[in-house]
């Protein structure tokens, strides 16, 4: 499947603006550590891009990412990318046995918590946050109180990556190069 194709799913399945921003945070997060770990950019970028398409659909963590997984098969996405997608829900039992699914579980939630914090800035912009802004709003339980910060955890541990040392520069850096695809460049300040 074609990036493009791919957009074209995410946008007739996604209406939420703050959802496919979301979705575009873990495309750029994929495709940074695809490029780390010598991998394919557009292929790990894609599951990322399209790893929540149907949670507008199915919005239960019963139903996501399975009940989705036969409409990405029918649109042809191939069956290695749909099981790396099925891997980052946490109640099917989908194992995540390679680097992509580890990755993939790994970056979802902290690119909901990096946004949060880029939002609360009065700049807005993403190029202003810094690592220990991140850190400080990681021990504050009630900041950004959805993101599942135990995930994000066990998929550093499952990678072999630190936390603090590697996984947070990585996907920050990653969602800083597009600032302006997030809409996290400053232009919504005020």
């Amino acid at each position: 499947m074609e990036r493009a194709q791919a957009w074209d799913i995410v946008c007739e399945f996604v209406q939420s603006d703050s959802l496919r921003k979301h979705m575009l945070s873990v495309e750029f997060a994929m495709r940074a550590y695809a490029e780390h770990y010598g991998e394919d950019p557009d292929s790990w970028g894609l599951v990322g891009l399209l790893h929540d398409f149907d949670w507008e659909i199915h919005p239960t963590l019963e139903q996501h990412p399975v009940d989705g997984a036969p409409i990405l098969r029918e649109r042809g996405l191939s069956e290695e990318d749909v099981n790396t997608i099925l891997s980052h829900g946490p109640l099917h039992g989908h194992l995540r046995t390679g680097l992509r699914e580890k990755a993939l579980f790994a970056v979802d939630e902290l690119t909901g918590l990096i946004t949060a914090v880029a939002l609360v800035r009065p700049s807005k912009d993403i190029r202003d946050v810094k690592i220990k802004s991140i850190k400080k709003k990681w021990k504050d339980k009630a900041f950004a109180a959805g993101v599942v910060r135990n995930d994000v955890v066990e998929g550093c541990e499952a990678l072999g990556v630190d936390l603090w040392e590697f996984h947070v520069p990585l996907v920050l850096k990653a969602m800083q190069d597009h600032a302006e695809d997030l809409e996290l460049d400053g232009s919504k300040a005020g």
